[in-house]
């Protein structure tokens, strides 16, 4: 028999699929003097676990413990799941218009396509300024990590982020195929703890630990379920759990990449559907019970807490719920432990983070939406230029030397929010055009290989919510308290804010400069490039068919009970 030859997109060209290894052909890249090629190196099981882990980040794990202290565990238990629900529901936006088409430049070509090129080139930018920004958020949470056994009053937390930053820069300097195997061990470790740590906790809340005391909801009773915030009464517990949708959106952020790497994924047409149910399981089981039962044990007006009202960042307090709860449950050394654990989380996060924001402004400088020099690479086919501009951005991690830990961590989240509510709002108007244009065109839902559960009506209620979360998540920048920002918190209110005029400029802009209009759904380029991607799939199932065959009793156990989760 002949080898298999089938074709796949990348983000920047073509793979051809010869004999099992993957070679890639770059468009326009070849005999280039200036180097322009990546080595695309990162196999199915990196990308999967990469994206699985990308799920278990400081949102989680640290960004939790600040919504704890403002708002209480039944807020945070509400806010996790709604903002959870809206996520599944722009995830499932996604899914439909990958499982059509896995374009190679993922949701910023979908945009381009079905709505207009002014919001592809927007949102490639928005996503870039996402993860510049994530970075040195990461290194901040790191700091923040540390402080628990080291307090930023005898070692400078510029310390650890210079630590931090050369890793993590090293890391991703040294190659994709280093980068790919490293993440994938520490993405795989972080899925064991978090399963660990939510095992561990509910053990604890049964009276398991040393002390035997079972918590239950007695914190839900005392100090209560809702704690107030600006003022006393019902509107001051409203008030409260509004404050925790910028946590709640900001631990679900990077959710979306799963659904921009599925597009390099073979057989798309089963494993989209797949990954979106899996996104949905990963959100109630990551998110929705991790919240519930770190709520069982922390109370939140704990001093232990980091980021209450009355904890400090040295001694004792814990940037993380979690290790408080193991603080509060007398179990010894464990503290330390998961804060260890929780540390190599930030890590990885911060080194996934620059590798995503080098590879997005190379995938802009390829399409000529980015100055030229950031698509060029070495002989390795490592973007330096890139990977430069974007550790030059994480050195904003440095406001650390001069202001609280807890204060820069605010700012980035802030930051890092408007940009990813921007984001997901692109995508969830990408695929309202996406539905008008496949109407206009008389393309049945039959032929769809996956639809979103909600359809159009989904995105448009989950439209809705993420505009309103990003004009009101901040909201209280605008309350008059002098006691603590004098007459206006001018900082708070730039960083929560910052990225919608920014986000309209680019649009606008855009538009003006290339006098580009907007794509009707009667012209809107559905197809191009999909027969390429249903030859392949034909050609990768009778493969596995005639695989499955010959191997038919080889490796039973893996095929049943592990391949599900690659």
């Amino acid at each position: 028999m002949e080898p298999l030859k089938s074709e796949g997109f990348t983000e920047t060209g073509i793979t051809k699929q010869i004999s099992g290894e993957d070679v890639e052909v770059q468009r326009g890249g070849l005999g280039d003097p200036n180097h322009v090629d990546l080595k695309r190196a990162l196999k199915a099981r990196h990308i999967t676990m990469i994206a699985i882990g990308g799920a278990i980040g400081t949102g989680l794990i640290i960004g939790t413990g600040e919504a704890l202290a403002k708002a209480g565990p039944g807020s945070i238990l509400i806010a996790y799941a709604w903002v959870g629900f809206i996520v599944y529901l722009v995830m499932c936006a996604l899914g439909e218009m990958a499982a059509w088409l896995p374009l190679p430049s993922g949701f910023t070509g979908y945009a381009i396509r079905f709505v207009d090129p002014a919001l592809g080139f927007t949102l490639g930018w928005t996503y870039w300024f996402k993860y510049i920004i994530l970075s040195p958020n990461q290194m901040t949470a790191g700091a923040l990590v540390i402080s628990y056994w080291i307090p930023s009053e005898k070692v400078n937390p510029g310390v650890w982020i210079t630590i931090f930053l050369i890793l993590v820069v090293a890391i991703n300097y040294f190659g994709v195929k280093f980068f790919g195997e490293f993440e994938f061990w520490l993405s795989s470790f972080k899925v064991i703890v978090i399963l660990g740590i939510i095992l561990m906790s509910f053990i604890l809340m049964l009276g398991g630990g040393p002390t035997h005391d079972r918590t239950g909801f007695r914190y839900w009773k005392n100090p209560g379920a809702f704690n107030h915030y600006i003022m006393e009464g019902p509107t001051g517990q409203f008030l409260a759990f509004w404050s925790t949708m910028v946590s709640a959106t900001f631990a679900y952020l990077g959710t979306e990449l799963v659904g921009v790497t599925v597009g390099e994924a073979q057989n798309p047409r089963k494993t989209i559907p797949r990954a979106i149910k899996l996104t949905f399981y990963r959100i109630l089981v990551f998110y929705v019970v991790s919240v519930l039962l770190v709520g069982t044990l922390v109370p939140y007006n704990s001093e232990l807490l980091a980021f209450a009202t009355s904890g400090k960042v040295s001694g004792q307090a814990a940037a993380s719920p979690f290790v408080v709860a193991i603080k509060l449950a007398k179990v010894p050394v464990l503290d330390h432990i998961l804060n260890a654990c929780i540390l190599m989380f930030v890590f990885s996060a911060a080194n996934s983070d620059l590798y995503i924001a080098t590879r997005t402004i190379y995938g802009l400088a390829r399409e000529d939406k980015a100055p030229k020099i950031f698509a060029r690479t070495d002989r390795r086919g490592v973007p330096v230029p890139a990977l430069a501009i974007s550790a030059f951005i994480a050195l904003l991690a440095y406001m650390n030397v001069s202001s609280d830990s807890k204060t820069v961590f605010k700012y980035f989240v802030n930051l890092v929010t408007i940009f990813g509510l921007l984001t997901w709002i692109s995508i969830l108007v990408t695929h309202i055009y996406f539905v008008r244009a496949r109407k206009a065109q008389g393309i049945p839902e039959e032929s769809l290989a996956y639809k979103a559960p909600f359809g159009a009506a989904g995105s448009y209620f989950a439209l809705a919510f993420c505009i309103l979360i990003a004009f009101t998540k901040n909201y209280d920048v605008f309350v008059h308290n002098p006691k603590k920002y004098g007459n206006f918190d001018y900082k708070n209110f730039i960083t929560a804010y910052l990225g919608i005029p920014l986000y309209l400029i680019l649009i606008f802009g855009y538009k003006i400069v290339t006098k580009c209009k907007g794509v009707s759904p009667e012209t809107a380029d559905l197809f191009t490039g999909k027969d390429e991607i249903d030859r392949e799939e034909a050609a990768y199932l009778a493969a596995k068919e005639a695989q499955a065959e010959k191997h038919a009793d080889a490796g039973w156990f893996y095929q049943k009970f592990v391949s599900w989760l690659f």
